[in-house]
């Protein structure tokens, strides 16, 4: 049996839900692999070089930061945070080294940036000479070192955004695979059979009023806030489902909004393909996999790009742009403007027809590229 590595770590909840899904669909597919989830977070925690600087270890330092949204400028914190992870360099790769000489993977798979040329390097420097793959969880590379390495070593791509970085830093073809588009959960293409409007009826909300889903990610953000507040002065009849994942205290501030505009509240779930059903559109954080999810259950975009914007998620407005499916605000304070606009029918006809295009069956096909990989260079 094949011992399969997937490196994942919880700075935001992309990695780690790529990781799942990939373990799922193996499991599923019935592939002789023994998958090794591994967290790491929990490897590097003995160096743990962000807490030696701020006491916090740099998953929570990145949640706090979208939680909060403290996000302005962090295009200028990656050189920092670059020079940093050089100057511990060779600690993390001896860490590495120790960590794969106990374990021998055959095939080692990364969904995390900024980490990979330490994780080949302490690979090489172990025992195995298994094969190295980084899996792109957004929708381009942010260079330099942020998610493509000049290594020998794989890459599979979900744009031709980023296929096109990869040739230019001298990958060949034998070594990167394009694939359809980011890596969902395998529930998001499952088909739901429910009544939609008896299920918007038990949620409290009306099955004649247009319905936008309002995500940001599994920490919430206070966006949602001043959203809720800016679309109940809409004259359009609107209604919101507001999903806040781990953020509680968001979650009781929306609920205790004194508001005439219809919501309906949710926490952290694991039922959000359910929640997109029942609705028109969605209105989000420009994050990969948010826009990925959406487009999955044929929902046009809202999204925001501006100086808050995290680098590396800076081009997916671009993306939505280019692919017609969804509309870009500078600010989220042009909500109602840019929910007005999605609502002309023929504006909105057109958007969703857009949405309905995007094939993306990355999921289901990155185990068999992975299969072909670890067979021919394991």
């Amino acid at each position: 049996m094949r011992k399969v590595d997937f490196v994942f770590f919880d700075a935001g909840g992309g990695h780690r839900a790529a990781a799942t899904a990939l373990q799922t669909v193996v499991q599923q597919q019935n592939r002789p692999w023994e998958i090794r989830m591994v967290n790491l977070q929990e490897v590097m925690d003995p160096l743990d070089i962000f807490r030696k600087f701020t006491g916090v270890r740099l998953q929570d330092i990145y949640n706090r930061m979208l939680a909060n949204g403290w996000t302005l400028g962090s295009g200028y914190l990656l050189p920092g945070m670059h020079g940093i992870i050089r100057m511990y360099h060779p600690a993390q790769v001896k860490m590495l080294s120790e960590f794969w000489r106990s374990r021998a993977p055959d095939l080692v798979v990364s969904v995390v940036p900024n980490f990979n040329r330490a994780l080949l390097q302490g690979l090489r420097r172990s025992p195995s000479r298994a094969p190295y793959v980084t899996i792109l969880t957004d929708f381009a590379d942010f260079p330099p070192h942020f998610w493509i390495e000049r290594q020998d070593q794989f890459l599979i791509c979900g744009t031709d955004r980023a296929v096109s970085q990869a040739r230019r830093m001298g990958y060949p073809p034998d070594r990167l695979f394009r694939v359809s588009g980011m890596i969902l959960r395998p529930t998001f293409y499952c088909e739901l059979t429910h009544d939609r409007n008896s299920e918007l009826r038990k949620l409290g909300l009306d099955p004649n009023r247009a319905t936008g889903l309002v995500l940001f990610g599994g920490q919430g953000s206070a966006h949602m806030l001043r959203i809720a507040e800016l679309l109940q002065d809409m004259h359009r009849d609107v209604q919101l489902i507001l999903i806040c994942g781990r953020n509680e205290k968001l979650a009781a501030e929306l609920r205790d909004m004194n508001s005439h505009l219809r919501m309906h509240v949710v926490g952290f779930t694991h039922e959000v393909p359910y929640y997109m059903s029942l609705c028109d559109f969605f209105i989000g954080k420009p994050g990969p996999g948010s826009i990925s999810e959406a487009l999955a259950m044929k929902l046009p975009v809202i999204i925001e790009r501006n100086a808050w914007t995290l680098p590396q998620e800076r081009y997916n407005a671009e993306w939505v742009r280019r692919h017609e499916v969804g509309l870009v605000v500078r600010s989220f304070r042009k909500i109602c403007t840019a929910v007005e606009q999605m609502l002309e029918p023929e504006t909105f006809e057109r958007l969703r027809r857009n949405a309905e295009c995007v094939r993306n069956r990355a999921v289901f096909e990155i185990p068999e590229i992975l299969n072909r990989i670890v067979e021919r260079h394991g």
